[in-house]
């Protein structure tokens, strides 16, 4: 199997969150022509009635491949359920896959958080994009944004890191009809003196802030032309415009460090705050 059709990975357990993650799973693996890989990890809990836990994972399997049929027909599926902690299960299948897509939350996680921990766990270990599923309702019961959600919103630092966000990024607009591809940098004038640009000039700083990021995207563009691409330097942290715009948009991209081995570690302040206050759907990308 080849890079270019390595299958999706959806992760259910019969939560709300979980039953969006997977049809998000299913209508990207349909505009990609990927397979659907379904994933019931089966937690350890202590329980002697192995079973009843087969069972009820067969269950929630076959109630998951149904509504794949209904929502995304034609999408060849196949199911898992690995016995195991549900972030180590979802890490280890990442290496054959071009994304793992999770809900922002699964049952039992407490309501006042905005991201599950198995779900920020798997976004700072895996080993391909992890896409976090979040529509834009507070608790699965009202409508999301209105309106045609068209942008692929990518934030970037200006320099060689990005290219896996930016592939990833082009990718997803790449497959949706009429999107624009938002490429949004963060710049301060102590980021331009690191990387020796303009110290004490602002109006500069921002030139060069844009020029960064019309070389990083230039190729790119070559390749997909067929997408529309905006370049937003924004002065200061781009957090706040990420969040936002992720209200709106398809899909949100953030990069992370590779080399992730707790929850959290390889997101930087950019990415973490993107994922946990995202009003749609993010990737993080290992960079």
């Amino acid at each position: 199997m080849s890079g270019d059709d390595l299958p999706v990975i959806a992760a259910v357990d019969g939560s709300t969150h979980g039953w969006e993650a997977l049809d998000w799973a299913a209508a990207e693996g349909l505009r990609r022509g990927l397979q659907l890989v379904i994933v019931h990890v089966r937690p350890y809990t202590g329980r002697t009635d192995a079973e009843s836990d087969v069972r009820e994972a067969e269950e929630l399997l076959g109630e998951a491949v149904a509504r794949t049929s209904r929502s995304a027909p034609g999408v060849p599926v196949s199911t898992l359920a690995p016995l195991d902690f549900p972030s180590a299960a979802l890490t280890s299948l990442s290496r054959d896959a071009s994304m793992v897509v999770v809900g922002s939350r699964g049952l039992g996680g407490f309501r006042a958080l905005m991201i599950g921990s198995n779900s920020l766990a798997t976004a700072s270990m895996a080993h391909c994009p992890v896409v976090v599923v979040r529509t834009g309702r507070a608790d699965g019961s009202e409508a999301g944004p209105p309106g045609p959600l068209n942008d692929v919103v990518a934030g970037v630092a200006a320099d060689e890191s990005s290219g896996a966000v930016l592939d990833f990024a082009f990718e997803a607009a790449a497959c949706r009809p009429e999107a624009r591809l938002r490429v949004v940098h963060g710049w301060t004038m102590f980021s331009s003196m690191l990387s020796g640009g303009p110290v004490l000039d602002r109006e500069a700083a921002s030139a060069s802030a844009d020029l960064a990021l019309a070389e990083l995207t230039a190729g790119r563009g070559e390749s997909h032309p067929e997408v529309e691409v905006v370049r937003e330097p924004v002065r200061g942290s781009a957090s706040r415009t990420l969040v936002t715009a992720s209200a709106t948009a398809a899909l949100t991209v953030v990069g992370r460090r590779k080399g992730g081995e707790a929850l959290g570690l390889g997101l930087s302040p950019v990415a973490q705050t993107t994922v946990t206050h995202a009003l749609g759907p993010v990737a993080v990308v290992p960079a």
